[in-house]
């Protein structure tokens, strides 16, 4: 993760109401962002389902700029194929959101959180001890040193 991804990301997640992404960790930080997003479709989802469709298109509004921040944290030199990948699913979550928002569709926000949980539960599979190693991972974070 480049400074000014890591800066963005911290940004981002500090207007969705997380202060302590300033003192994560880049992996700490991933992890946030993808939590955040998950918990903003499913508060979309809650919305959509009570009609309150401006809560609704708030926080399909804030999932969606979480995912273009994590989308912002690819290293594409380096991360080869899963970051290519990562990239093209990042992007697809983007438009199924917009549908969702678009045409009140709750089966498009339901995929967009089965996708960022399968993410989130392969990012929490890490070991810790790989969580530290001193190089640039697919998806652009440097862990911190051990």
């Amino acid at each position: 993760m480049t400074y000014g991804a890591m800066n963005r990301g911290v940004a981002q997640y500090r207007q969705v109401g997380a202060s302590s992404a300033a003192y994560a960790d880049p992996y700490e930080l991933t992890k946030m962002l993808l939590e955040g997003a998950i918990e903003r479709v499913s508060q979309a989802r809650h919305a959509l389902a009570q009609g309150d469709i401006p809560s609704k298109a708030q926080r399909i509004s804030k999932a969606a700029a979480i995912v273009a921040a994590l989308r912002d944290t690819l290293d594409m030199k380096r991360g080869g194929e899963l970051a290519e990948r990562l990239d093209a699913l990042y992007e697809y979550m983007d438009r199924r959101l917009l549908e969702g928002n678009l045409k009140n569709e709750a089966g498009a926000l339901e995929e967009v959180a089965s996708l960022l949980r399968e993410i989130k539960d392969g990012w929490d599979a890490i070991p810790p001890e790989a969580r530290h190693v001193q190089h640039k991972n697919a998806i652009g974070t440097t862990p911190a040193p051990a």
